[in-house]
This record gives structure tokens, C-alpha cells and sequence, in this order.
């Protein structure tokens, strides 16, 4: 009556490592189509080529793919991952309340206190400035 019986533990195991490897093959897949396509190297007959290769002889292909252009595939990869970084930074930067730049609280009563000396704004409207700058 059990059920484990009707499906034994090596089958399992059977079926976790199919599924495992199945997995895998759908990431290779897609690691090299996108490898592929974002190469700025290969023209669009290259990598039309390249995708038919893949396409008609998967195994083959993505294996050729790997062994030739493996070393290519992770320099490309640190570069993007480093530009992304870069960019994050830069970003960062920008929005930083406590840098420099233009951004943050310091900087906006720097404004404010400006178009008051300037006679732009009331003492009242740069205290409301103030009080609002603090308050986010």
C-alpha cells in the first residue's frame, strides 16, 4: 500500500539528474544565442550562420561554440559586467544625497539661500524651501 513503492529511489534520482541536464541544456542554448547576438565582431552573415549551425546541429554546434569561442564568451562577459557596474556607479554618483554635483540636501538650501540673497525669494518662502528639503 505504500506508495513509495511504485517509483523507487534511483528512479528519482533518475529523473532529478534528467531534469537537471535538461535544464542545463536550455541554459547553454540560451548563453550562446545571446552570446551570438550581442557579439559586435561578427557581421549579420556570421552570425546567421552561426545560429543555423546551432539550430540544425544543436550539440555540435553549442559544443563548437564553447570549445572555439569559450575564452571570447567570458571576456565579453566581465567586460559588459564591468561596463553595467560603471554605469551603476556614474549613476549613483548623480543621485548621491551626500556627494557633490548638484544633488542633495546641503545643496538645495545652497539654492535657496542664493535666491534669497538675490532678493528672488521672501524669507518666508526660503524657510518653507528649508523645511521641505529637511523633511525629504
Amino acid at each position: 500500500m505504500p506508495i513509495a513503492s511504485d517509483y523507487p529511489f534511483l528512479d528519482v534520482m533518475g529523473s532529478m539528474l534528467f531534469f537537471f541536464l535538461w535544464v542545463i541544456w536550455f541554459w547553454l542554448l540560451i548563453k550562446v544565442f545571446a552570446d551570438i547576438f550581442r557579439r559586435d565582431d561578427l557581421g549579420g552573415g556570421a552570425k546567421t550562420l552561426w545560429i543555423i549551425f546551432v539550430i540544425v546541429l544543436p550539440y555540435l554546434g553549442v559544443f563548437i561554440y564553447l570549445i572555439t569561442q569559450g575564452q571570447h564568451m567570458t571576456q565579453r562577459d566581465l567586460s559588459q559586467a564591468q561596463a553595467s557596474q560603471q554605469q551603476f556607479d556614474e549613476y549613483v554618483r548623480s543621485v548621491s544625497t551626500t556627494g557633490g554635483g548638484g544633488g542633495g540636501a546641503a545643496a538645495e538650501i545652497a539654492r535657496a539661500k542664493e535666491l534669497l540673497d538675490a532678493g528672488s525669494i521672501t524669507q518666508s518662502e526660503y524657510d518653507t524651501l528649508k523645511a521641505k528639503v529637511l523633511a525629504v
